[in-house]
């Protein structure tokens, strides 16, 4: 099989491809893609704990703590201390994280056009719809090692 062609290769690709161009992007606003993606979810789920952020990002909670900790010394979010569990601080954003987020919003925007220009908006929806199933498969089913180098 040509590699060129290759679905689940090309797929990495341009995932990597993504994210290599979304970290040169948040260079030019003092943030590393990590940072960017702690914002917007927290945008989407605010009051998550570190420990909550961690699972959702993949990473391990110290990674979080340290990101966390520069977001909140650029006053971009905060820890609370939870109504219920005062162990747990949970995280907010503040005020000054609109602009960045508004401006990723944009970024992504602009992104998505330039990705997909030439594109019936059909061509686009079946993707999405490819993608999507492919998404609930791996979320729904455990890793079997006999597939686990699949992506590589």
């Amino acid at each position: 099989m040509d590699p060129d062609r290759d679905f689940l290769i090309v797929l990495h690709d341009v995932a990597r491809l993504m994210r290599t161009r979304f970290d040169q992007w948040a260079r030019a606003y003092g943030l590393t893609r990590a940072q960017g993606v702690i914002l917007v979810r927290l945008s989407r789920q605010p009051g998550l704990s570190q420990n909550e952020l961690a699972a959702l990002c993949e990473v391990e909670p110290i990674t979080v703590g340290r990101l966390v900790d520069r977001l909140e010394a650029r006053g971009l979010l905060e820890r609370r201390a939870d109504p219920g569990d005062r162990r747990i601080r949970r995280l907010h954003l503040l005020p000054p994280s609109e602009a960045i987020l508004a401006k990723i919003h944009d970024y992504k925007a602009v992104l998505q056009r330039e990705l997909t220009e030439g594109l019936e908006p059909q061509a686009i929806a079946t993707a999405l719809d490819v993608v999507m199933h492919m998404k609930q498969k791996l979320t729904m089913e455990p890793a079997r090692p006999d597939h686990a180098a699949a992506g590589e």
